[in-house]
């Protein structure tokens, strides 16, 4: 007596037809893209970026003149509590 395998690789006409039917698929060619409005534009310009920059000057001239100190024992607490969970 013969026991054919039951994992038989070949498909049935029926799937055959349906693979030779579908193309392949192409990815889709579109990319995201973000517009920002000039109303936006202004409302994120405030002068945020502006005192920023004159606060990061003000350190380095305190940096360079020696002026600026460091609160070690803030440091240390603020260190201790980013790296506890």
């Amino acid at each position: 007596m013969k026991i054919n395998p039951t994992n038989q690789t070949h498909l049935s006409p029926y799937q055959k037809q349906m693979q030779q039917q579908q193309p392949a698929k192409q990815p889709n060619a579109q990319s995201d893209k973000v517009e920002i409005s000039n109303r936006a534009k202004a409302m994120q310009d405030n002068g945020i970026q502006k005192a920023r920059d004159e606060h990061v000057q003000q350190v380095k001239q305190q940096v360079q003149d020696g002026e600026y100190n460091v609160d070690l024992n803030q440091t240390a607490s603020k260190m201790v509590s980013f790296f506890r969970p």
